[in-house]
């Protein structure tokens, strides 16, 4: 199943845009978006395949950290990750 997930890394200082910059084109390849700046975090939104959430979530974080890995971002904490599976996503709409 395809989830849609959202990692958020928190740190102790302000994001630059050629940061964020960098890492939308780290996660680009993954169906994945990048944001942060201007806060002291920076996230991104990746689509991975697993078949539930929690291992959706480890593979996302695999893949993030390799991605942050690419810039010159810091390698801070992840301190929120959230999941949106593909069925749930559209799931309202069936009735």
């Amino acid at each position: 199943m395809r989830f849609s997930v959202s990692l958020q890394a928190e740190g102790d200082r302000e994001v630059t845009l050629e940061e964020v910059v960098e890492l939308a084109d780290a996660v680009a390849g993954l169906g994945g978006i990048a944001s942060g700046f201007g806060t002291m975090t920076y996230g991104a939104q990746i689509i991975v395949e697993a078949d539930n959430s929690d291992e959706a979530v480890d593979i996302a974080l695999a893949e993030f950290n390799r991605a942050v890995a690419t810039t010159s971002l810091p390698a801070w904490p992840v301190t929120r990750a959230e999941t949106i599976g593909e069925d749930d996503d559209y799931g309202d709409l069936d009735a």
